[in-house]
C-alpha cells in the first residue's frame, strides 16, 4: 500500500487510463474471491428475533438437520436455558459475536440410542465439482452448565462438516447413519475451554448445495473421553454437546482458517497452567491486568490486579468445578474457563 501511494504520482502520467481501471479490477476481484465464504450467517447472527429457549429458532438461512439443536445467544438473561454465556449445558463465550448453536455429538444410550443432532444451510451457490474447497469453523466440548442435574458427561470425536445435494430433515428415531463426513476432526474433541479450529480441503464430487455440521457416524466407530465417573455422579448422562461458531466453506485457500488440530485459546498472551488444576493455577503474560474468577453461577471467587508475569493462585480449597477467569487488560477483555479437580 506504500508503495502504491509513492507511485500513485507517477501513474496516472506514465499508465494508460484504460490499463490502470484493468489493474484495479484485477485486484479487487482478487480480494474479493480471497475473502468469499458460501455459508450465509456463518456466526448465527442475523435471527428475527432474540430467541428464548431451546431450539434453533429464528436464526436465519439454518434448520434443524436431524432432532433439535440449539440457537445459544448472548441477548438473553443470564442464565437462561439458551443464554450465553451461562445456559443449562455450558458456561462458554461464543468464538465470536454474540450468538452459536450447540447440539448433542454423541448419546451413548437410552431410548433414543446413539442420538445426533445436526445443522444445515443451504450454500450461496453449489459447489462446482472437481473443484477444491477449503472449509473450518470453530467448535467447544461443553460442560459445567446451570441445570440442577448437569447432564454434559463425555466427548467425542469425529465432529465435522458434510455436504448434501438435497435439504436432507431426519426424526428423532431415523436410523440414518452416512458413516461419512467430507471434513472432521479426528480427535476426541474435549476441550471445555477453548475453541478448537476444525479445518480441512477436498475435492468436490457433486454439485453440493447444503453444508450439515455434526457427528455422523456411528457409536461403534466413535470413540469417547468421559469428563467424570459413571459411578460418581447422578443421574448419570453419557451424552456429547458441542457449541459450534464461525463456519466457513471458501474454493479460495485464504477465505478460510485452515490447519487441522489446532486449539483456540484466545491471544497468545496469556496462559492458565495447568489446566486442570488441584493445588496452584498459573496466570503469565497478564502483568498489570484485572482479572476475576467466577464460578459457573457466576459468583465471584477472586478479584485482583496481577502484580508479576507470572502470578500464582492457591486454588487447593477451592471446590471441584469449572471457573472462568476474566482478563482485563489495555482495553480488551478476556474469559477463559478451567478446571479445579
Amino acid at each position: 500500500m506504500t508503495n502504491v501511494k509513492a507511485m500513485s504520482g507517477r501513474w496516472h502520467k506514465e499508465v494508460p487510463p484504460i490499463l490502470l481501471c484493468c489493474l484495479l479490477l484485477v485486484a479487487t476481484t482478487f480480494r474479493c474471491e480471497a475473502q468469499i465464504n458460501l455459508v450465509p450467517n456463518a456466526g448465527f447472527e442475523e435471527a428475527d428475533t432474540c430467541t428464548y429457549g431451546l431450539g434453533l429458532i429464528g436464526a436465519y438461512n439454518w434448520y434443524a438437520a436431524n432432532n433439535t439443536p440449539d440457537h445459544l445467544v448472548g441477548c438473553q438473561p443470564y442464565g437462561t436455558a439458551n443464554g450465553l454465556p451461562l445456559n443449562i449445558f455450558t458456561y462458554q463465550e461464543p468464538y465470536a459475536g454474540n450468538s452459536c448453536v450447540g447440539l448433542f455429538t454423541y448419546h451413548q444410550n437410552g431410548p433414543n440410542d446413539e442420538q445426533r443432532e445436526w445443522i444445515a444451510a443451504p450454500l450461496l451457490e453449489p459447489l462446482v465439482p472437481g473443484q477444491t474447497y477449503y472449509c473450518s469453523f470453530r467448535a467447544n466440548a461443553a460442560f459445567g452448565g446451570n441445570a440442577q442435574y448437569p447432564q454434559i458427561w463425555l466427548a467425542s470425536d469425529k465432529v465435522g462438516m458434510l455436504f448434501t445435494t438435497y435439504e436432507g430433515r431426519w426424526e428423532w428415531n431415523d436410523p440414518f447413519r452416512p458413516n461419512h463426513a467430507h471434513i472432521l476432526y479426528p480427535e476426541v474433541l474435549a476441550d471445555t475451554v477453548g475453541w478448537t479450529l476444525v479445518s480441512g480441503s477436498f475435492v468436490a464430487d457433486s454439485a453440493y448445495r447444503y453444508v450439515m455440521i455434526g457427528q455422523f457416524f456411528s457409536n461403534e466407530l466413535t470413540d469417547t473421553l468421559h469428563y467424570a465417573d459413571p459411578n460418581s455422579v447422578f443421574p448419570w448422562a453419557p451424552r456429547g454437546y458441542t457449541l459450534i461458531d464461525a463456519v466457513c466453506v471458501s474454493p479460495s485457500p485464504m477465505g478460510c482458517d485452515i490447519g487441522q488440530n489446532v486449539p483456540e485459546y484466545g491471544s497468545a498472551d496469556g496462559l492458565l497452567f495447568p489446566n486442570p488444576v488441584r493445588d496452584e493455577l498459573l496466570i503469565t503474560g497478564s502483568i498489570g491486568a484485572h482479572a476475576t474468577i467466577m464460578d459457573t453461577m457466576g459468583r465471584v471467587i477472586w478479584q485482583g490486579e496481577v502484580l508479576s508475569d507470572r502470578w500464582t493462585i492457591v486454588v487447593s480449597g477451592w471446590t471441584q468445578g469449572v471457573y472462568v477467569l476474566r482478563r482485563e487488560m489495555r482495553n480488551a477483555v478476556e474469559s477463559r474457563k478451567f478446571v479445579v479437580e
